[in-house]
């Protein structure tokens, strides 16, 4: 799996909310602090919040809040989410993808090692980031 940009700058946004995890934080601020456009923040905003991971808050002192604690959101809901594909090879999640999927020899060795980054990203959580 090739994590696209969208997986490692929605990381990065959630991770600076996280760290400001007591106020609503705005898209320039973001934009400036993680060095994103605003623009893509903008977009990362609309998949993340219909994720379920950030709210908007109105007003004057208003923007993105984390929607849970720092704690409960892990990388691989974050990947999952932002990711079209959360595979290293192709045929691991559609076996009719390949010709040979039913007498390959290696594609075990794929979905393990999908199965594999999938799990250690399931145990790094945006607390354990800031900790870090």
């Amino acid at each position: 799996m090739k994590l696209s940009t969208k997986s490692r700058y929605g990381t990065r946004m959630l991770l600076f909310m996280a760290q400001n995890y007591n106020r609503p934080v705005q898209i320039k601020e973001i934009s400036e602090a993680e060095e994103i456009t605003p623009k893509y923040v903008e977009q990362l905003a609309m998949l993340l919040k219909k994720a379920g991971f950030i709210k908007s808050v109105r007003g004057p002192k208003g923007g993105y809040v984390l929607s849970k604690p720092p704690e409960r959101i892990t990388i691989k809901d974050v990947v999952s989410v932002l990711e079209k594909e959360s595979v290293l090879v192709r045929c691991v999640k559609d076996p009719e993808s390949c010709h040979r999927s039913k007498t390959c020899k290696t594609r075990h060795i794929w979905k393990r090692a999908t199965q594999l980054l999938l799990d250690n990203l399931s145990t790094v959580t945006l607390k354990d980031l800031i900790q870090s």
